[in-house]
């Protein structure tokens, strides 16, 4: 991106390619349904809660990405706040019948759905606040959100 439209991007509110009103309620809506299916999994499958407050926030470790510039961050951040790898280390965990792989997937997924209730989605590279749920953070607040 130039300098000249990304100035215009960071100046505005909205985010190209965001997505917005009842979509983005449904997308959210989507991340909530998520959080509870993940937990109540956890709950029949009867691992350790210990284990889920310990490692639920584990995830957000990746925003240390974003100390090698935005582009990486974001790449970094994404790679570990989508639901492909937990999803497949679940699948694999059930196959193999590894307790803590799929102790460690459902917590993964539960906290990819919290994330998205809140509103936070992946990022794009112009920095942290730009997400596909619109922008987070103060300058992403708007009285329509």
């Amino acid at each position: 991106m130039s300098a000249q439209p990304q100035a215009v991007f960071k100046a505005t509110r909205e985010v190209p390619g965001a997505v917005q009103g009842g979509v983005k309620v449904l997308l959210r809506l989507e991340g909530l349904a998520l959080l509870a299916g993940a937990v109540t999994f956890y709950a029949l499958f009867g691992s350790s809660w210990l284990l889920f407050a310990l490692l639920f926030f584990a995830p957000d470790l990746s925003f240390a990405g974003y100390l090698l510039g935005p582009r990486l961050g974001a790449a970094i951040y994404n790679a570990v706040h989508i639901t492909i790898l937990p999803g497949a280390l679940l699948a694999l965990g059930l196959v193999l019948e590894d307790p803590l792989a799929t102790a460690l997937a459902t917590i993964w997924l539960g906290h990819i759905g919290f994330d998205r209730a809140l509103g936070y989605g992946l990022k794009y590279q112009d920095g942290f606040g730009f997400t596909h749920l619109g922008r987070i953070g103060r300058a992403g607040a708007h009285p329509s959100s």
